[in-house]
């Protein structure tokens, strides 16, 4: 009977250019999501839903944008983290690999943090408005999947730039 593992590399062997590439991604990305979820879903979710993630209550537009985009370097950073096993990492350097994992990372972001995380957060937070558990409402969820996606691919494709 084989066996196989998967093996990751040390994050200290990622360049310095790669984590930067998370980042500038990350906040290039959520700046187009963050469009999407003020103009097209329905208000109030960066007034008011974001901040409530943190407590915060609002109507609170600036504080909304600024946990947003800091939400979106972090799982930038965490993009280029999860691509370092051997599996992802040949995908991950080449546009084409990049492109698939910029639309598996938006549907796996949709899946874990709007279907299921975010209304969890919000109900703990005691915010009024949670949505229920889980999250998928047709059409916010197939526009949010869209968000993620739009998010994503800026994070996945800037890095297969910097890495190829």
């Amino acid at each position: 009977m084989e066996t196989r593992t998967t093996s990751v590399s040390s994050v200290g062997s990622v360049q310095s250019k790669q984590w930067l590439a998370g980042i500038v991604g990350g906040f290039i990305g959520s700046v187009i999501f963050g469009l999407i979820m003020q103009y097209v879903m329905p208000p109030p979710l960066l007034e008011m839903v974001i901040p409530a993630m943190y407590g915060i209550e609002g109507p609170a537009l600036l504080t909304g944008w600024a946990i947003h985009q800091f939400h979106g370097v972090v799982l930038g950073i965490a993009y280029v983290a999860v691509v370092q096993t051997d599996f992802l990492r040949s995908t991950a350097s080449s546009l084409g690999g990049a492109t698939l994992l910029g639309l598996g990372y938006g549907l796996v972001t949709t899946v874990l943090l709007a279907v299921l995380v975010m209304p969890l957060w919000l109900s703990a937070a005691g915010f009024p408005a949670a949505p229920p558990f889980p999250n998928v409402a047709i059409p916010g969820t197939i526009v949010s999947l869209v968000g993620h996606i739009l998010y994503a691919l800026p994070v996945t494709i800037g890095y297969a730039l910097v890495t190829e």
